[in-house]
């Protein structure tokens, strides 16, 4: 067993997309839900609250009667103020996560010192103030992002040519996101000792606080570019034991051979499509959490959606080694495809349990 992860046997989780909240239950994402102090908290039981009611005998919920002084949105997926720091606009909107609009800025040196100087970070500070001064304590974290994700924010697709044509001048542009995302993420962890829970709830069941990269744009690069340019930063962020990476896309095998030279990748956020036993060839020790994909849980039966939650599970392996998740569902989805993620994962616990694997 991995001493960072403990050894809870299929984890599962879901985030519901803001879609869902607002058109279920009227709660509104504008800048107020994330900044203001009172709705901060208020809305962050409420959806606790709700969790519980809708789907409390599978676990969720369990802070129903708490409340709690979430700095960040841990009941969403949505990563933007990093961006913000740096010079993107971010539109707030009712019913859909904060929208990131590309800055196209000029690919010269970032000053990371000036972020932490910007509105945006401001705006953190005086919520985190506000909320020790009546709590004393803080909870939850901020949505950070990743070293290429921020960089398509800032460069918007010109980035991919800056890869092609000036790599020299990448490496330092890369160099001085990480800046920003490790002081960022060291003055989180600081205040609430943990970093990623709103990067993927999932890691909130893991024995220590997982260090989750993401890396949802690694599926427009190559595993060359990758290896030349970003696994740098894993390599060195894997010695933040638990390390992790958040790879949405569809083809996270394509990378398996180099995530396999990261000296410690605890936790794998693996996306729908990923082929499992090639991952699980050069991954033996690593937690995978296998993504379901929230276009397909609208379109698929209940059978079939059991039926793909037991193949991936299977073909990870190893119980202890796998969770099982599925993040940003809209309101399309019904309630008994999501109760039959949790039935189905229980049933697998069962079997695994009862062969004492």
């Amino acid at each position: 067993m991995n001493e960072f992860l403990g050894n809870t046997i299929l984890p599962v989780d879901i985030v519901l997309a803001p879609e869902w909240w607002n058109k279920n239950e009227k709660i509104t994402f504008d800048r107020d839900f994330f900044y203001h102090p009172l709705k901060r908290v208020e809305e962050e039981q409420k959806m606790e609250k709700i969790l519980y009611e809708r789907w409390g005998q599978y676990g969720l919920g369990s802070n129903k009667g708490t409340v709690r002084p979430e700095i960040g949105a841990v009941h969403l997926a949505a990563g933007f103020l990093l961006s913000e720091m740096l010079g993107c606009t971010v539109n707030y909107q009712e019913n859909h996560p904060p929208q990131v609009l590309a800055a196209h800025q000029e690919l010269v040196l970032i000053d990371p010192e000036k972020a932490f100087h910007s509105v945006a970070f401001k705006q953190v500070l005086d919520l985190a103030g506000s909320l020790k001064k009546k709590y004393g304590y803080l909870s939850g974290d901020i949505n950070w992002g990743g070293v290429l994700n921020i960089a398509m924010d800032l460069r918007g697709e010109d980035i991919f040519m800056d890869m092609m044509l000036t790599p020299d001048e990448v490496n330092p542009y890369f160099d001085g996101i990480a800046q920003v995302i490790e002081k960022f993420t060291s003055y989180v962890h600081a205040e609430t000792g943990s970093t990623s829970i709103s990067v993927n709830r999932g890691v909130r069941h893991m024995q220590k606080p997982v260090f989750l990269h993401s890396e949802c744009s690694h599926t427009m690069i190559s595993a060359e570019d990758y290896e030349t340019f970003l696994l740098p930063y894993d390599i060195k962020w894997s010695e933040k034991r638990p390390f992790g990476i958040h790879y949405c896309g569809p083809d996270p095998h394509r990378m398996a051979a180099s995530f396999a030279k990261i000296p410690h990748l605890d936790y794998l956020d693996l996306g729908w499509g990923g082929d499992v036993k090639v991952l699980r060839a050069h991954l033996p020790d690593t937690f995978f959490n296998i993504r379901l994909s929230p276009v397909e849980m609208t379109r698929q039966s209940c059978d079939e959606i059991s039926e793909t939650i037991t193949r991936l599970v299977h073909d990870s392996g190893n119980p202890y080694l796998t969770g099982v998740c599925c993040i940003n569902m809209d309101n399309t989805v019904s309630d008994d495809r999501i109760n039959t993620i949790f039935e189905t994962v229980a049933d697998l616990k069962k079997e695994y349990l009862e062969n004492k694997v």
